[in-house]
């Protein structure tokens, strides 16, 4: 049951009421985006394959957003772990770079610990 008829109400729940999106059937783009703007974790009530746009704006809203897209993008997995690094740990199959990326972040994490310590 689709209780909001319009685009403008339906863009009104989602900026009020942060999941309201899963009571919307086959909400517009332009909803989407609003949804997961306002709660990367919206995107698990968006029933279709949501499309890139929409995956990088879940992500930079929320980074463990990642968890409810099915096979995100390198673009996806890189948004989503430069918010949060521990999103790696609901990518399914890392890409390659991802892995590279987190690596030296830890690597980068280490000098900085040693350097504090030596301090």
């Amino acid at each position: 049951m689709n209780k909001y008829n319009t685009e403008q109400e339906q863009l009104t729940a989602v900026k009020n009421r942060k999941l309201s999106i899963k009571y919307i059937e086959n909400p517009s783009e332009k909803v989407q985006l609003a949804a997961v703007e306002n709660n990367g974790r919206a995107i698990q009530h968006i029933i279709k394959n949501p499309s890139e746009k929409v995956q990088l704006a879940a992500v930079k809203n929320d980074g463990s957003a990642i968890y409810y897209i099915g096979n995100p993008s390198e673009k996806v997995q890189l948004a989503a772990v430069n918010n949060e690094r521990y999103a790696i740990e609901y990518i399914r199959n890392p890409s390659e770079k991802v892995k590279l990326i987190l690596k030296m972040n830890k690597l980068e994490q280490l000098i900085m610990f040693n350097i504090m310590i030596k301090s």
